[in-house]
């Protein structure tokens, strides 16, 4: 009981950090960058829900990191993927699209449910590394997806090396992308 209090706590710690915004403090993105994210994931989401011949034939995700944007889920068909994309891509601000949507049969809400734990675990695995002098968990945007797990942010190269070794040990991960943007350290803040 007292390991799963001190695993709960570590992961309402991180989740907490990113619900109430705190973990702006560590982002290398600027504010208009993670401002121009979030306008670019609330319009694909108000556009897509908008159109009657995707949103009950498939089910997706848009997340946005520095203007680069994830696009995971299912579609019912290519054509429907292909709306999903297009539609997407003509977003003012989107510099690029990583499609991640499959063609195939609408997820479970107990499949996305079990995403949703395993992204937990991810998000712990992260955490614990120790061995990176300035690394910040918060910096890794992870999104999880039939159990395949897609890691985002701005990190040097061997900050995504070591997330990714860190998410390899997590049970119930079936496969890693890594659609990280790598920086030098020049760039730093």
């Amino acid at each position: 009981m007292c390991v799963f209090m001190l695993t709960a706590c570590n992961s309402v710690g991180h989740g907490l950090a990113e619900l109430t915004g705190l973990s702006f403090l560590h982002d290398r993105r600027d504010s208009a960058a993670i401002a121009l994210d979030e306008r670019i994931e609330d319009s694909a989401i108000i556009e897509l829900h908008s159109l009657d011949e995707i949103k009950d034939r498939s089910h997706f995700n848009i997340t946005s990191y520095n203007g680069k944007v994830l696009i995971t889920g299912e579609a019912e068909t290519e054509d429907i993927r292909e709306i999903i994309i297009a539609n997407v891509r003509i977003i003012s601000g989107v510099k690029l699209v990583h499609n991640e949507m499959l063609v195939g049969p609408i997820s479970s809400m107990k499949s996305r449910s079990e995403d949703s734990l395993l992204t937990i675990k991810v998000k712990d695995a992260i955490a614990e590394i120790k061995d990176k002098p300035g690394f910040d968990a918060t910096r890794v945007k992870v999104v999880t997806e039939n159990q395949v797990v897609y890691l985002m942010g701005l990190v040097h190269e061997e900050e995504g090396l070591a997330a990714a070794k860190a998410v390899q040990n997590v049970t119930g991960v079936k496969k890693i992308v890594t659609v990280f943007e790598y920086i030098g350290y020049a760039s730093e803040k």
